[in-house]
């Protein structure tokens, strides 16, 4: 059992972590920014613009929730110090709210602290994710489907809101490829390191003889951005077919070629939608995602001497995956890029994608 003293040193090391994301966040700034912003959604011509004004209402909600946050934070851990008063002054019946608390609040901290480090350029974006069934045939599209069911409850589960892209069913079970949108704050900051080849060995559901498969599923992570002047896109660059959705169709969408496939020709690149009933929007979409794809082509090139990022995706296959999900002969989740391995998730990977997404296999 914990003394007051074991809390009082727990408070001051929270304390310490908390100014440190405050340093991090820059508070002062942070507030001025949120003056600005109040002036700015005040003038009235703001909003002929509806982009920019969707863009700066968004972010002062950011900068006014951020503030917000940390201002609760600090009035927490001044509860918890008047919380050891009392209890030293003999008022024991404050011991378990204290000690759940303390708990909780520290949980809390530890994710602001980990938002610190999400300092990359794009790391507030939203995120695009593909995902591409490899090497397994059926195997492989029902391993898609199950990436995508859990990258899926991985976001719900963090208030993060999902907008599928492009769907292509497998032949018989599962998906050949999927495109998604994750839109939240340091949704791409959080899933960029997902980007790689995922690899599932199990028994395999599809074979009457019960034999072990192992089966590849591809992870494309990208920013969602609609303006960067670091790349330059031009029109005759770009190939653009039409082409009609596919899907359980309606009064609508299989009648008309709304679904858009744009390929950037210099670099081979090809990006589709098919999830608006509007080509105009589809094509919108497809633009963002070329976008993001050629901002991360940029950021590999420059990362090349240091292990780039887009160069892992080579072959949906063995060799080149980023995380191993074993399940026979015996059940294990290695990442190949720290040579990690665990069967206790857990205690050791809990609150991280790969253990959300091991426990909900092997739940399931």
């Amino acid at each position: 059992m914990l003394t007051t003293d074991d809390y009082k040193q727990r408070i001051k090391a929270l304390t310490q972590k908390l100014d440190g994301c405050c340093e991090a966040f820059d508070v002062k700034k942070l507030q001025a920014r949120s003056a600005e912003l109040d002036e700015l959604l005040q003038s009235p011509g703001l909003f002929s613009d509806v982009k920019r004004a969707a863009a700066a209402g968004a972010e002062a909600k950011y900068v006014k929730d951020k503030l917000d946050e940390l201002r609760v934070y600090r009035a927490r851990l001044d509860d918890l110090s008047a919380m050891i008063e009392l209890i030293e002054d003999g008022e024991d019946g404050f011991y378990d709210e204290l000690c759940a608390e303390t708990e909780a609040l520290a949980g809390d901290v530890e994710t602001l602290h980990l938002e610190t480090l999400l300092k990359g350029d794009y790391d507030n974006k939203n995120a695009i994710l593909m995902l591409q069934a490899g090497a397994g045939g059926t195997e492989a599209q029902d391993w898609v489907s199950m990436l995508y069911r859990m990258y899926r409850m991985y976001a719900e589960n963090n208030r993060f809101a999902v907008e599928e892209l492009d769907y292509l069913a497998g032949d018989v079970a599962g998906i050949k490829q999927v495109s998604f949108l994750v839109r939240g704050v340091n949704a791409y900051g959080y899933l960029k390191a997902e980007k790689g080849v995922h690899r599932l060995v199990r028994i395999s559901p599809f074979d009457s003889n019960a034999r072990r498969h192992t089966s590849f599923a591809s992870l494309e992570v990208m920013p969602e951005i609609e303006n960067d002047t670091s790349v330059e896109i031009r029109p005759e660059d770009l190939k653009v077919d039409t082409y009609r959705s596919g899907g359980a169709g309606g009064q609508h969408v299989n009648k008309t070629d709304s679904a858009v496939r744009i390929t950037h020709l210099p670099t081979g690149i090809v990006v589709q939608c098919q999830n608006e009933r509007s080509q105009i929007q589809n094509r919108e979409t497809a633009m963002k995602m070329l976008t993001g794809k050629l901002v991360e082509r940029k950021i590999s090139e420059n990362l090349e001497k240091a292990q780039s990022i887009k160069g892992d995706i080579k072959k949906i296959e063995w060799g080149s995956q980023i995380r191993s999900y074993v399940f026979q002969p015996y059940t294990m989740v290695k990442d190949h890029r720290t040579g990690f391995e665990t069967g206790d998730v857990q205690a050791v990977m809990d609150g991280k994608i790969e253990g959300f997404i091991f426990d909900y296999l092997r739940k399931s």
